[in-house]
């Protein structure tokens, strides 16, 4: 779906609540957007979800008209491609590490001549090229490159400075593991790590990511820069489920 207005959102500065679909479901993909989000982040590196689930979950997300960008576990081409095709309107790209990983991903994301996409009639474009298209998904498509690895962490500016890189999106978990504190997502090295990069990113003219599960995660990283916020489907429905139990229970206890 060519849409304009989430890059117009993104340019603004205005916070963007996003959630990672991890879960093969065109009927979640509908739920959460019938719940508001501002966009949803197909999960397609830490999930089973291939193109062929993505474009039905994409389909779905259509219908109530709300942005679906990927995430894709591979940085190639061809492998972005088939997402791109299905009608997502970005892609995160994970393990960015250097300037050559940015550009990469940009390049598989862009046509030329901000890229090497290559063009074909697809779902993208209603199955035809019209002459406008390429100048449309070019202006409308977003690029996430993701920092999570102690190279990426070191080489930064380098891939925030990376032309075509929309957002910078920072991953407590795998930062938590390259930093030597596994598991421990708010380890003041890794909460300092998120914090002093994204000062990097807003100074670049450019938007932050993180995770935030909770609402006092996305306060506190808003105070900090961040703009874009992600969290799971798996997170969401454990949490709500847990909550549901503990809650119920002692209902149940009640005479």
């Amino acid at each position: 779906m060519i849409d304009p207005n989430f890059r117009a959102r993104l340019l603004t500065g205005e916070p963007l609540l996003g959630v990672f679909v991890n879960v093969e479901s065109p009927t979640i993909a509908e739920v959460l957007a019938v719940a508001g989000m501002d966009f949803l982040m197909i999960d397609g590196e830490h999930s089973p979800i291939g193109p062929a689930e993505a474009v039905e979950m994409i389909r779905a997300a259509e219908t109530r008209r709300i942005p679906v960008l990927s995430r894709v576990g591979e940085n190639t081409q061809q492998v972005m491609a088939k997402y791109l095709d299905a009608g997502v309107l970005g892609i995160m790209t994970p393990l960015v590490s250097t300037r050559e990983d940015a550009r990469r991903a940009v390049d598989s994301v862009k046509y030329p001549p901000l890229g090497k996409r290559g063009l074909a009639g697809v779902r993208a474009n209603d199955f035809e090229t019209p002459p406008d298209y390429v100048a449309k998904a070019n202006a409308a498509t977003i690029v996430v490159a993701q920092i999570e690895t102690r190279t990426g962490v070191e080489r930064a500016d380098e891939i925030i400075a990376t032309e075509g890189v929309d957002v910078v999106f920072l991953g407590p978990s795998d930062l938590s593991v390259a930093l030597g504190v596994p598991g421990e997502t708010k380890h003041p090295t890794v909460l300092d790590t998120i914090a002093s990069l994204t000062e990097k990113i807003v100074a670049a003219g450019k938007a932050a990511g993180t995770i935030a599960r909770t609402p006092d995660d996305v306060g506190y990283w808003r105070e900090r820069g961040v703009q874009v916020f992600l969290t799971s489907t798996s997170a969401l429905l454990l949490g709500s489920a847990r909550e549901y139990l503990k809650g119920a229970r002692a209902a149940a206890q009640t005479p």
